[in-house]
């Protein structure tokens, strides 16, 4: 059974669903039919991780609330298990989308897709290249571009960090961007780099977040999922700052200069709206500053960041859009960036 991988909450939800099911059309809590049922597959982490699965989780609750529809989701505990549920969501033949969070999930869609090519998906942070899944990925070294530069002006030591999930081109792309936002702001700036290898081992994250502060870095960036709990651990008992990633600003704890943000909330909702609209389409969506996909919040933070550094920071903003500045999206380009933009 499905329920076997979820926690306990999902289960219920699965088991509603499903007694739902049996008795006729889902219906909303208005008692109205729903407009749509949307599965939501987690990442790795699970809810509560302040970052992506927690925006996405508020994408969805946005649809349920503005679109009128129903939603079940499921929390794997490991990338195993991703095939599993996407499949079991699909043969039930319930749902009018079903959503996937996460690049390491690109296999069990690109399988599952197949055997069911009626059932629409949505891949985000990857593509899968098939007539049935619309894949969203985004721009994340131009909103670490910004956190960077904006970490090389704050920072007082001018060396800073980043701990990354995994080493891999995704991650390395939040990497590429940070430390070319940071030299290109501040060149004298040292940018200490470092991976958990997992998205979920906040102790570990720790452990990185706190050598990084011992070693004289007083910012450092947390762009690895629920393992970047640890480095928030880290910064209050060093007495030190830390960036966050994908968050949701109203969640940032307070160490937090600023986040980046990934407005994977807005990709859900949109996708969800263009099922209820009937206008969803298949494809890649690649989205960055200029879509609003991507970007920095200082919004609920409690530590003060001048004006000056702010203006700085939305100029370059304004520059990407325009197209005057093309950030690096891998560590091969950033010193070619860096050399052609003094």
């Amino acid at each position: 059974m499905m329920k076997k991988w979820m926690t306990l909450g999902a289960s219920l939800v699965l088991v509603t669903s499903v007694l739902a099911a049996c008795g006729g059309a889902k219906t909303d809590e208005s008692g109205g039919e729903a407009k749509a049922n949307i599965a939501v597959v987690f990442a790795t982490g699970g809810l509560g991780d302040k970052s992506f699965n927690d925006n996405g989780y508020a994408g969805i609750e946005r649809a349920k609330s503005e679109l009128g529809i129903t939603y079940d989701y499921v929390e794997p505990q490991e990338v195993s298990e991703f095939e599993t549920h996407h499949r079991e969501f699909a043969k039930t033949n319930e749902y009018d989308l079903i959503v996937g969070i996460g690049f390491d999930q690109v296999d069990a869609i690109g399988k599952v897709s197949g055997e069911f090519p009626d059932q629409k998906f949505v891949l985000i942070d990857s593509v899968v290249e098939a007539p049935n899944v619309a894949s969203a990925v985004t721009k994340d070294n131009e909103g670490a571009f910004l956190a960077g530069a904006l970490a090389a002006k704050k920072s007082e030591s001018k060396k800073i960090g980043i701990v990354g999930g995994m080493d891999i081109p995704l991650i390395n792309a939040f990497v590429a961007g940070y430390t070319a936002g940071a030299k290109y702001a501040e060149p004298s700036t040292e940018v200490l780099v470092n991976y958990v290898g997992a998205w979920n081992d906040p102790n570990l994250g720790k452990e990185m977040a706190v050598s990084m502060y011992d070693g004289g870095a007083d910012i450092v960036y947390a762009a690895a999922g629920g393992s970047g709990l640890g480095v928030f651990t880290a910064a209050e008992e060093k007495g030190k700052l830390a960036i966050g990633a994908d968050m949701v600003p109203s969640q940032m704890p307070d160490i937090l200069v600023t986040t980046t943000v990934k407005r994977i909330d807005n990709i859900i909702f949109d996708n969800v709206k263009a099922i209820v609209d009937g206008t969803w389409t298949a494809g890649v969506q690649s989205l960055g500053v200029a879509d609003e996909a991507v970007g920095y919040s200082v919004e609920g933070s409690n530590i003060e960041t001048a004006k000056e550094i702010i203006d700085y920071v939305e100029d370059l903003k304004a520059k990407i859009v325009s197209g005057e500045l093309a950030v690096p999206a891998d560590l091969a380009s950033v010193d070619a960036f860096l050399a052609s933009n003094k």
